[in-house]
C-alpha cells in the first residue's frame, strides 16, 4: 500500500511511500495493546519503596510497664505496629515490577497501533524535519498546519536545533524512530513522523 507524504513548508501532498501491509495495514489487537503499555509504564517504575518492620526500628527492649496492676492495655514493645514510631505491620520492600513481554508480542502491539493510527489519519508523514535554528518561534509556524492537541514528532535521527527548538513546547515531543515507544504512540493526539524515520520502522517491525 501507499502512503501520501507532506511537505513540512506547505503541508501539501508530495509525493507517496510503498509501506508492509504487515506493518501499517494490521487488525488492531486492543487486549494485545493494553498489555504491552501496562507492561512498559510498570518496567518504567522505581519500585524503591521501602519501610522497616518491628525487628528494625529502633526502639528500646524493655517492657514499657509491667503485666498487671496498673489497668492499662498490656504492651511488650515500643516497637509493636499499633504504637506511634513503631514498625510497619505488612513492611515494603523494595521490588521490581516488571513484566514480561516477548519481543513478537511487542512488535506485533507496534505495527497494530501504527495500522490503527493510520486509519484514524493520526499518523502524517512528512518529507523532512529539518529546523534552520534553534528558534521555537520558527519552529511553531513550520508545524502549525499539522497542529494538534499533542504532536509527536519521529525522526530518524533528531538534530539539535529541532530539540532545542521543541523543548519549550509542553504539547510537542521529538524523538528518534529507535526510541519510539507504545505508550507515546497511545497518549499523543498526532504523530509526525519522517520519510527516513518511517523507513526504518518499517525494516525494523518487517
Amino acid at each position: 500500500m501507499d502512503l501520501n507524504v507532506f511537505s513540512v513548508s506547505n503541508a501539501a501532498p508530495a509525493g507517496t511511500v510503498s509501506v508492509a501491509d504487515s506493518v501499517f495495514d494490521a487488525t488492531f489487537n486492543e487486549d494485545l495493546v493494553h498489555q504491552v503499555v501496562v507492561a512498559y509504564m510498570a518496567g518504567g517504575r522505581a519500585g524503591t519503596k521501602a519501610q522497616k518492620t518491628r525487628a528494625e526500628v529502633q526502639a528500646s527492649t524493655a517492657k514499657p510497664w509491667r503485666q498487671k496492676g496498673l489497668g492499662r492495655a498490656r504492651a511488650g514493645s515500643r516497637a509493636s505496629p499499633i504504637w506511634r514510631g513503631g514498625g510497619a505491620t505488612f513492611a515494603a520492600r523494595p521490588r521490581s515490577y516488571e513484566q514480561k513481554v516477548n519481543r513478537r508480542m511487542y512488535r506485533t502491539a507496534i505495527r497494530s497501533l501504527l495500522s490503527e493510527l493510520r486509519r484514524q489519519e493520526r499518523l502524517v508523514v512528512v518529507d523532512d524535519m529539518t529546523v534552520v535554528g534553534p528558534k521555537t518561534k520558527l519552529f511553531a509556524e513550520k508545524i502549525r498546519p499539522f497542529a494538534a492537541s499533542s504532536l509527536l514528532i519521529v525522526c530518524h535521527e533528531v538534530e539539535e536545533n529541532l530539540y532545542l527548538a521543541s523543548r519549550n513546547l509542553p504539547w510537542v515531543a521529538v524523538c528518534d524512530d529507535a526510541a519510539l515507544d507504545p505508550v507515546s504512540l497511545v497518549h499523543f493526539d498526532k504523530i509526525l513522523m519522517t520519510k527516513d524515520a518511517l523507513t526504518a520502522i518499517q525494516e525494523r517491525l518487517s
